[in-house]
């Protein structure tokens, strides 16, 4: 059982207590977040919050698992065996970008975890963090190997790609208000999408891979324009 759990799982009043922390531990940390307001955010009471997670503490765990046990099955759970070093970064990054766009408050929960240092953050770096750098990391180094990539820093690049893809979620709230309109609308959103994955192929292929992509889809348009 995990630990953030004290009761029966997944009851339909424990999953809106979930969803109610996980708005209030996102937007005012583990510490500013009162149990009052979470309760009555998720049409329960007190009593019920504590039956099913026992504490505060307890509770952010509980919403901090329930977040990175599906980044773990959606996400870096999934074997590719059959693809190409190019199409199994690819898919990964989409997989991730689909996640925080699912899921917009996990970026925050997470930064608030490291910014406030709690044993929180331990766990989180140890059993889901570190191996999903990892996992980005080798997948560059894969994409080197294979001649399809630049020979980039796979670190670095990594960092970046994270960065890339977990900041526009982090920051949108800040930068909705800037530019003037929702950069969480679903519109916005696809459009990201679309510009992350376009920047992130141009700046990894290599030559040879980039002069074959672009025969491949010269071969596609002609194809299409012959059947039409």
């Amino acid at each position: 059982m995990p630990r953030g759990r004290t009761k029966v799982a997944n009851p339909e009043t424990a999953q809106r207590i979930l969803a109610a922390a996980e708005a209030h531990f996102a937007a005012q940390g583990m510490a500013g977040a009162r149990t009052e307001e979470i309760a009555l955010a998720a049409h329960a009471n007190k009593a019920m919050l504590y039956y099913y997670f026992g504490d505060k503490r307890r509770l952010h765990r509980a919403v901090l698992e329930n977040l990175l046990r599906q980044l773990r099955k959606n996400v870096y759970g999934q074997d590719r065996p059959n693809a190409t070093a190019r199409e199994k970064l690819l898919h990964f990054v989409n997989a991730y970008f689909d996640f925080l766009a699912t899921h917009p408050n996990y970026p925050r929960l997470v930064q608030r975890a490291a910014i406030e240092a709690t044993k929180q953050f331990e766990w989180i770096k140890r059993e889901y963090m570190r191996p999903f750098v990892n996992r980005l990391i080798s997948l560059v180094e894969a994409g080197i190997e294979s001649g399809e990539f630049r020979r980039v820093n796979p670190k670095h690049t990594a960092f970046t790609i994270m960065g890339m893809t977990t900041s526009y979620f982090a920051a949108a709230p800040i930068f909705s208000a800037v530019v003037g309109h929702d950069l969480l609308a679903p519109e916005a959103v696809r459009e990201r999408k679309v510009a992350l994955m376009d920047f992130l192929e141009h700046a990894l292929l290599s030559a040879k891979a980039k002069a074959r992509a672009k025969t491949t889809r010269s071969k596609s348009s002609h194809t299409k324009a012959s059947n039409r």
